[in-house]
Protein backbone atom coordinates (compact mmCIF):
# COMPACT_ATOMS: atom_id res chain seq x y z
CA UNK A 1 0.00 0.00 0.00
CA UNK A 2 1.21 3.79 -0.85
CA UNK A 3 -0.67 6.79 -0.08
CA UNK A 4 -0.56 10.40 -1.33
CA UNK A 5 -1.46 13.24 -2.39
CA UNK A 6 -1.57 14.41 -6.46
CA UNK A 7 -0.30 18.02 -5.65
CA UNK A 8 2.63 16.14 -3.93
CA UNK A 9 3.75 13.16 -6.12
CA UNK A 10 7.32 13.19 -5.49
CA UNK A 11 6.55 12.58 -1.48
CA UNK A 12 5.19 9.22 -2.16
CA UNK A 13 7.97 7.16 -2.74
CA UNK A 14 6.28 6.14 -6.16
CA UNK A 15 7.62 2.88 -8.67
CA UNK A 16 8.57 4.50 -11.63
CA UNK A 17 5.54 3.25 -13.76
CA UNK A 18 2.74 4.32 -10.92
CA UNK A 19 4.35 7.51 -10.67
CA UNK A 20 4.61 7.88 -14.56
CA UNK A 21 0.75 7.47 -14.83
CA UNK A 22 0.16 9.59 -12.07
CA UNK A 23 2.25 12.56 -13.77
CA UNK A 24 0.64 12.67 -16.90
CA UNK A 25 -0.76 16.35 -17.55
CA UNK A 26 -4.56 14.54 -18.28
CA UNK A 27 -4.12 12.65 -14.69
CA UNK A 28 -3.98 15.86 -12.44
CA UNK A 29 -6.11 16.62 -10.13
CA UNK A 30 -7.53 19.36 -12.04
CA UNK A 31 -7.87 17.39 -15.18
CA UNK A 32 -9.53 14.05 -13.78
CA UNK A 33 -12.18 16.71 -12.07
CA UNK A 34 -13.24 18.11 -15.54
CA UNK A 35 -13.78 14.81 -16.85
CA UNK A 36 -16.64 13.06 -17.71
CA UNK A 37 -17.55 10.40 -15.47
CA UNK A 38 -17.34 6.55 -17.06
CA UNK A 39 -14.15 4.73 -18.57
CA UNK A 40 -11.13 6.22 -19.53
CA UNK A 41 -8.37 4.55 -21.12
CA UNK A 42 -5.66 6.60 -23.12
CA UNK A 43 -4.60 5.23 -26.68
CA UNK A 44 -1.91 2.24 -26.65
CA UNK A 45 -2.28 1.85 -22.55
CA UNK A 46 -2.68 -1.56 -21.29
CA UNK A 47 -3.75 0.65 -18.10
CA UNK A 48 -7.42 2.56 -17.88
CA UNK A 49 -9.40 4.49 -15.15
CA UNK A 50 -12.98 4.52 -14.40
CA UNK A 51 -14.44 7.99 -12.86
CA UNK A 52 -17.10 8.34 -11.30
CA UNK A 53 -19.47 9.13 -7.98
CA UNK A 54 -20.25 6.15 -5.27
CA UNK A 55 -21.55 6.89 -1.87
CA UNK A 56 -19.62 5.73 1.47
CA UNK A 57 -21.18 2.88 3.44
CA UNK A 58 -20.72 2.23 7.44
CA UNK A 59 -17.80 -0.61 7.88
CA UNK A 60 -19.46 -3.15 8.53
CA UNK A 61 -21.98 -3.03 5.33
CA UNK A 62 -18.70 -2.46 2.85
CA UNK A 63 -16.81 -5.95 1.80
CA UNK A 64 -12.97 -6.53 1.48
CA UNK A 65 -11.41 -7.10 -1.91
CA UNK A 66 -8.10 -7.55 -3.09
CA UNK A 67 -6.74 -8.50 -6.64
CA UNK A 68 -3.98 -10.72 -8.11
CA UNK A 69 -3.79 -9.39 -11.90
CA UNK A 70 -4.23 -5.61 -11.58
CA UNK A 71 -3.10 -2.51 -8.53
CA UNK A 72 -6.13 0.20 -7.78
CA UNK A 73 -4.57 3.49 -7.65
CA UNK A 74 -7.80 5.14 -5.96
CA UNK A 75 -8.43 8.71 -5.71
CA UNK A 76 -10.36 10.99 -4.70
CA UNK A 77 -11.81 14.13 -6.67
CA UNK A 78 -14.31 15.11 -4.13
CA UNK A 79 -15.79 14.31 -0.84
CA UNK A 80 -13.96 12.04 1.39
CA UNK A 81 -13.79 8.59 2.66
CA UNK A 82 -12.06 5.66 5.32
CA UNK A 83 -10.10 3.29 3.29
CA UNK A 84 -9.06 0.05 5.87
CA UNK A 85 -6.36 -1.90 4.41
CA UNK A 86 -4.48 -5.16 5.42
CA UNK A 87 -0.80 -5.76 6.54
CA UNK A 88 -1.23 -9.27 5.41
CA UNK A 89 -2.09 -11.06 2.10
CA UNK A 90 -5.21 -12.95 2.84
CA UNK A 91 -5.93 -15.34 -0.20
CA UNK A 92 -7.66 -17.79 1.86
CA UNK A 93 -9.28 -20.77 0.30
CA UNK A 94 -12.70 -19.73 0.83
CA UNK A 95 -12.04 -16.44 -0.39
CA UNK A 96 -15.18 -15.77 -2.90
CA UNK A 97 -14.00 -14.62 -6.66
CA UNK A 98 -16.98 -12.35 -7.46
CA UNK A 99 -16.11 -11.03 -10.69
CA UNK A 100 -12.56 -11.57 -12.60
CA UNK A 101 -9.81 -11.14 -10.49
CA UNK A 102 -12.25 -9.61 -7.52
CA UNK A 103 -11.47 -11.36 -4.52
CA UNK A 104 -14.22 -11.16 -1.75
CA UNK A 105 -12.27 -11.85 2.13
CA UNK A 106 -12.55 -11.20 5.66
CA UNK A 107 -10.17 -7.88 6.48
CA UNK A 108 -7.22 -9.61 7.67
CA UNK A 109 -5.61 -9.04 11.23
CA UNK A 110 -3.50 -5.50 11.60
CA UNK A 111 -5.57 -3.61 9.47
CA UNK A 112 -5.06 -0.22 9.36
CA UNK A 113 -6.87 2.66 8.39
CA UNK A 114 -6.89 6.47 5.94
CA UNK A 115 -9.12 9.30 5.58
CA UNK A 116 -8.80 10.85 1.96
CA UNK A 117 -10.04 13.12 0.91
CA UNK A 118 -9.66 15.53 -2.76
CA UNK A 119 -6.74 14.85 -4.37
CA UNK A 120 -5.41 12.11 -1.82
CA UNK A 121 -4.94 8.50 -3.08
CA UNK A 122 -3.99 5.09 -2.53
CA UNK A 123 -2.65 2.65 -4.19
CA UNK A 124 -3.27 -1.05 -3.42
CA UNK A 125 -0.86 -3.60 -5.34
CA UNK A 126 -1.81 -7.11 -6.19
CA UNK A 127 -2.71 -9.09 -3.24
CA UNK A 128 -3.49 -6.19 -0.93
CA UNK A 129 -6.55 -6.49 0.63
CA UNK A 130 -8.72 -3.47 1.21
CA UNK A 131 -12.21 -2.03 2.61
CA UNK A 132 -12.82 1.17 0.21
CA UNK A 133 -16.10 3.31 0.61
CA UNK A 134 -16.20 3.15 4.52
CA UNK A 135 -18.27 6.27 5.82
CA UNK A 136 -16.52 8.76 7.61
CA UNK A 137 -19.56 9.44 10.24
CA UNK A 138 -22.73 9.65 8.01
CA UNK A 139 -23.02 8.22 4.51
CA UNK A 140 -22.12 10.88 2.09
CA UNK A 141 -21.46 10.80 -2.01
CA UNK A 142 -17.74 10.84 -3.18
CA UNK A 143 -16.63 11.21 -6.89
CA UNK A 144 -13.48 8.93 -7.44
CA UNK A 145 -11.38 7.77 -9.82
CA UNK A 146 -9.93 4.17 -9.84
CA UNK A 147 -6.76 3.40 -12.27
CA UNK A 148 -6.55 -0.30 -13.05
CA UNK A 149 -2.67 -1.33 -13.71
CA UNK A 150 -1.87 -4.58 -14.80
CA UNK A 151 0.52 -6.77 -12.90
CA UNK A 152 2.78 -6.92 -15.62
CA UNK A 153 3.19 -3.27 -15.76
CA UNK A 154 4.63 -3.47 -11.87
CA UNK A 155 8.22 -3.78 -10.90
CA UNK A 156 7.48 -6.77 -8.54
Amino acid sequence: MIIGNLNALPLAGLPATLRAILSRPDATLAALQMRDDGRWQPEGEPWFCTLGPATTQPRSDRHTEYHRQWADIQVILSGEERIYAGMLTPRRPDDSERKPDLFITPISPGSVSMTLKSGDFAIFLPGEPHQALCAVGEPAQVRKAVFKVPASLLEM
